[in-house]
């Protein structure tokens, strides 16, 4: 069996560039390109498995630390969990209210918990988030599989899925439980948080990250735990490669099977969404064990076959250029992706007369002065030029912690 302390590479360069997609799509200012977009409501787009990626690398690296945790005890699981939880969740709170002023006409005044925004109207700082739903999945997660383990979680993670099926269909408008209107879970957000503290994003208070659809989001993290636990027990053979494929097809079959009758929905996370995705998750993370892990091993995957050689640290792996992009971004995920919300938040308080009686930005000045000219006429070049750019200040910041050797974990 795997050294637990160990763990392959291809989950670091998985988990990196989940994050890099994510940073790509959340940074795009104006119309995005259709597989950079999020599906308007029902269906799935490679924007749609971002999220639910990042949760199954979540649990890939649940199962690696699981172990020691196993060994310190209960107390210490319990402490250690529920303290990175809570952390998580603040730092994403904070998130949401940094820069924590905003401008009030020619004002820079302190944003309250509630203000009037540049429209007048009553607004408030958003509870839930990205960051909010990863630290409750990984929490609840975590929980899970400490002690109901292997067969218990996989016993919950089925029972979680039918039940926020069977909720989506009783609790719901009767004829239109799927609905933006119809989702019961609104109801559930509006009534402990009101409803200027949730996502407007919609045109409606509406939170894709709210509490009723976090209950199928843990289930992405348990998939990503088994799929960690049998790398670690079955090591690198085409044996775990096929069984990954065939467990993906199981996954997607089933997935898409249910979703003729529970839509695949990201913005509910309905249940077959959550197969779906895991799925996909399985597929991507097979092809990179098998480009990296055995295309780029030394010796060729039959001599790491169940040896132990999962780590990147273990001189097994010769690293292909490609991968070296996303790997700085799995090296410090969560930090990143922090300072990718952060810093276009704090330079937008840096403004100046545009000359039409308006006001401008340094996001805004590089958008339209320098993104909009590359683009060709296309708003969606332009889009994609200021994400990438952007992308490219996070990797060298990622690049330089990495070769300083500082890794942030939050």
């Amino acid at each position: 069996m795997n050294a637990p302390s160990q763990r392959y590479y291809s989950l670091d360069v998985f988990r990196g560039a989940t994050v890099a997609f994510m940073i790509l799509v959340n940074n795009q200012p104006g119309a995005a390109y259709g597989p950079l977009d999020h599906a308007p409501w029902h269906g799935l787009t490679p924007t749609d498995l971002v999220f639910p990626f990042f949760l199954f690398a979540v649990g890939n690296a649940l199962a690696f630390v699981m172990p020691r945790f196993e060994s310190q005890g209960t107390k210490a699981f319990m402490r250690k969990v529920i303290k990175r939880t809570l952390l998580i969740f603040v730092i994403g709170f904070l998130l949401n209210w940094f820069p924590f002023f905003h401008w009030d006409h020619n004002r820079l005044i302190p944003t309250g918990w509630e203000y009037i925004n540049d429209k007048g109207e009553l607004a408030g700082i958003r509870v839930m988030g990205v960051l909010q739903r990863i630290a409750l999945c990984y929490g609840l997660g975590a929980i899970i599989v400490y002690f109901a383990k292997l067969r218990g979680a996989f016993f919950l993670a089925g029972c979680m899925l039918l039940l926020y099926w069977a909720w989506c269909l009783l609790l719901g408008t009767p004829g239109d439980p799927f609905s933006i209107e119809g989702f019961f879970g609104t109801a559930v957000d509006k009534a402990v948080f009101g409803p200027v503290h949730m996502y407007h994003g919609e045109g409606v208070a509406f939170d894709p990250e709210g509490i009723a659809s976090t209950l199928p989001a843990i289930v992405n993290v348990i998939l990503g735990y088994f799929a960690g636990t049998y790398l670690q027990k079955k090591g690198k053979s085409y044996e775990t490669l096929t069984h990954f494929f065939v467990a993906a097809i199981i996954l997607l079959f089933a997935g898409y099977l249910w979703g003729t009758i529970f839509p695949i929905n990201k913005k509910i996370w309905t249940s077959s969404y959550v197969l779906v995705s895991a799925g996909w998750a399985l597929c991507c993370l097979s092809l990179l064990i098998y480009f990296i892990e055995f295309r780029g091993a030394t010796g060729g995957p039959e001599e790491g076959a169940g040896s132990g050689a999962a780590g990147s640290s273990t001189g097994a792996v010769a690293k292909p250029g490609w991968s070296r992009f996303c790997d700085v971004f799995g090296k410090n995920p969560l930090f990143i992706f922090i300072v990718a919300g952060a810093f276009p938040r704090l330079v937008r308080l840096i403004r100046w007369p545009d000359g039409s009686g308006g006001y401008t930005n340094p996001m805004a000045w590089f958008l339209h002065k320098i993104c909009d000219p590359l683009s060709g006429g296309r708003a969606e070049n332009a889009s994609l030029i200021y994400a990438g750019t952007l992308i490219i200040l996070y990797w060298l910041l990622a690049w330089t912690l990495d070769r300083k050797r500082i890794y942030i974990r939050v």
